[in-house]
């Protein structure tokens, strides 16, 4: 199965260029026949990444360690699951992985569109192609995940310890499910442009993967941010690691395209600006690889030094130089069908807010590559800590914030005082109040308050917006309240599956804030000893330790440390946290140790033990008080549910009679029925 594989990549290679020659050749052509033949290029393509993925999936499964991929990232005693999750552990494999999910999604995009946007779809299908033709070519023949070894080891490297844990089977296919699929509104830019189509034809097909791709890439940073926090034992959950940043641009860019395109159904505007996203958001996508595999930035996520980030530098340099060039030429096309009519109005509200994240896509994009820069103007690199992003990108995260409750109740064209005052009165005074209850309780830091403050505020504006659509549809309808509420959400999810993505944006704001009163102790105990503290609440702890023990497990040597935790008189389960060998089965260790931290989770904190080392019979531990951290799970999770019933198909709305013009305009538009 193996020769199998490396013979479908190879087969792979060649098709791709025939799905690229012909799809283009029949788009300039204007021939069916050649069209035709180029989609079937591109699902034959689709068809040999396919079997070169189960060969070397075999290859993974069965330990053959003839294979160098197999040799360097699993052993024979390692579970099952991270076998199989090997695959995109290491470069070659996750290259590979990557031509997978691009031809998967190729194929899909060419297959569902098949029978419309038939003028735009051999340009698509060609670019998707020429995008998958790098991508299968940079595996087979920088990164060939199927290399032999000139004698075959007893015995694999195995995987990183750190990556043997249950978020990393998960987290990376995710985030490159939201990667990969930036690549498929690229080819419908590329065709819309070529073809001088620049009308909302090409945003239908694109909205829809851009929003697949925006789901995916809330989920995989969510997951990574969960797995740094359970594995790496710094405490937190977000370093402005070069890598955790390079996940974020996409994700900045992609949101901030969602929220323009709207503006060019609703108005005609943003045409230029829309087009710029779509192509900007994938090459941040590419940047984002060439970042995680060039091995020129020093991260905890990278690969080593290797050869195919030039790859990766060559195409972003072609990608930019067609794109620049086909916007430049189609400038006249991509002139707006309206002016902007007023700097207070939805339309406006819109580019602040594309503005804002675009602002915090280029201050994170800066901080990431300035050491490049430096190093390539002075000759050494000069690291760009965590006070830089969060200095710049604090601030710019409160707008945000703000511009999130502002935007979806503003009018269109131009807001009168009387619809600011209607709207915005009770949502205001929400979070006033909100923000001097929280003074009178004791909260001082500024950014803190301000964000707890317009939380409220922009909490406000979404519950003020169900309530409104839901009394709307009991009094028109007679029904009850919670039937009122799923019939609002599933008769306009795109509405209100947006205000449900600005609920999790809510919770995870209120949660980052709530970092700011992290507290941090380093203490040395024995068995017996305590350690007797508050809580960032006032809350006394006391840590009495059990102890610690050592044990061997399946392919690792443990020594774990174990502290009963008691708040005020209240008993909690003990808390354990493990330092680990890990070894092959020849008794040799494989990687340096590893740490599993001890969680104690609560609704209000975590409270996050670290064994940081032992000396004799004393335990190093570091206690951290995490205040709010599960809620950041939650809102992410909120928000990826709200992305999913925006993409969720919309089923045909029949309008009953009278409703819309029975209601005022507002409150007809928020009902969405």
């Amino acid at each position: 199965m193996v020769l199998v594989g490396e013979l479908s990549l190879w087969i792979a290679l060649l098709m791709g260029v025939w799905a690229v020659t012909l799809s283009f050749a029949g788009g300039y052509l204007k021939r069916e026949d050649l069209i035709v033949s180029g989609e079937r290029g591109l699902y034959a393509t689709t068809g040999f990444v396919v079997l070169a993925s189960l060969g070397l999936w075999t290859a993974l499964l069965t330990s053959d360690f003839s294979v160098r991929y197999v040799a360097s990232f699993t052993s024979a005693n390692l579970p099952i699951v991270y076998k199989f999750s090997a695959f995109w552990g290491g470069q070659a494999g996750s290259m590979l992985f990557w031509c997978l999910v691009l031809a998967g999604y190729a194929a899909a995009a060419t297959f569902t569109n098949r029978s419309k946007n038939r003028a735009l779809m051999p340009w698509v299908t060609g670019t998707n192609a020429a995008v998958l033709l790098f991508f299968v070519m940079a595996t087979t023949i920088a990164s060939n995940p199927f290399e032999r070894l000139e004698w075959i080891p007893p015995d694999g490297r195995g995987l990183n310890p750190q990556l043997q844990n249950p978020a990393m089977a998960i987290h990376p296919p995710l985030l490159y499910l939201g990667y990969v699929a930036t690549a498929i509104p690229f080819g419908f830019a590329i065709a819309a442009l070529v073809t001088r189509r620049l009308d909302a034809e090409w945003l239908g097909a694109v909205r829809k993967w851009s929003i697949i791709s925006w789901v995916f890439l809330t989920l995989g940073i969510l997951l990574g941010m969960w797995w740094a926090y359970v594995e790496l034992g710094w405490g937190g959950y977000w370093m402005w690691d070069p890598v955790e940043n390079a996940s974020l641009l996409p994700w900045l860019t992609g949101t901030a395209f969602l929220h323009s395109i709207m503006i060019q159904e609703k108005r005609g505007m943003l045409r230029k600006w829309n087009v710029i996203l779509v192509v900007g958001t994938f090459l941040l996508s590419i940047l984002g690889t060439f970042i995680t595999r060039s091995g020129i930035i020093q991260s905890v996520h990278s690969f080593a030094q290797s050869n195919i980030g030039m790859w990766f530098a060559v195409f972003m340099v072609l990608m930019l130089v067609v794109t620049s060039w086909l916007v430049s030429v189609r400038l006249k096309d991509l002139e707006a069908k309206a002016e902007l009519e007023a700097m207070i109005s939805r339309e406006a509200a819109f580019l602040y807010n594309n503005l804002v994240l675009v602002g915090i896509a280029f201050s994170v994009l800066w901080g990431t590559l300035f050491p490049i820069l430096s190093e390539a103007v002075r000759g050494s690199k000069i690291t760009v800590g965590e006070s830089f992003f969060n200095t710049v990108n604090v601030p710019l995260g409160l707008l945000l914030l703000a511009l999130t409750g502002i935007g979806p109740l503003i009018a269109w064209r131009r807001a009168s005082v009387q619809n600011i005052q209607r709207q915005f009165a009770g949502p205001a005074f929400f979070g006033v109040v909100a923000a001097a209850v929280l003074w009178v309780l004791g909260a001082r830091e500024l950014y803190p308050l301000m964000a707890w403050g317009l939380g409220a505020f922009v909490a406000g504006t979404i519950i003020q917006e169900f309530y409104k659509g839901a009394m709307a549809r009991m009094k028109m309808h007679g029904e009850n309240i919670f039937t009122a509420l799923v019939n609002l959400v599933t008769r306009n999810r795109r509405r209100y599956g947006g205000y449900i993505v600005h609920a999790g944006i809510v919770i995870l704001f209120s949660a980052f804030a709530g970092m700011a009163f992290r507290q941090e102790y380093d203490v040395t105990l024995r068995e017996g000893e305590s350690f007797t503290t508050k809580d960032p609440f006032g809350k006394e702890w006391t840590f009495t330790s059990d102890g610690i023990s050592q044990f061997k497990a399946l392919n690792r040597d443990v020594v774990t440390v174990a502290l009963m935790p008691v708040m005020e008189g209240k008993a909690f389960p003990v808390l354990t946290s493990e330092k680990r060998q890990h070894f092959d089965t020849r008794g040799n260790p494989t990687f340096q140790p590893s740490t599993e931290v001890g969680i104690l989770q609560m609704q209000r904190q975590d409270v996050y033990l670290v064994l940081a080392g032992t000396i004799g019979d004393r335990a190093e531990i570091r206690i951290n008080f995490n205040p709010l951290v599960v809620w950041v799970w939650h809102g992410g999770i909120l928000m990826a549910l709200g992305g999913l019933i925006v993409m969720w198909p919309q089923s045909e709305r029949k309008r009953q009679g009278g409703y819309v013009t029975e209601l005022a305009p507002q409150h007809a538009e928020t009902a969405g029925v």
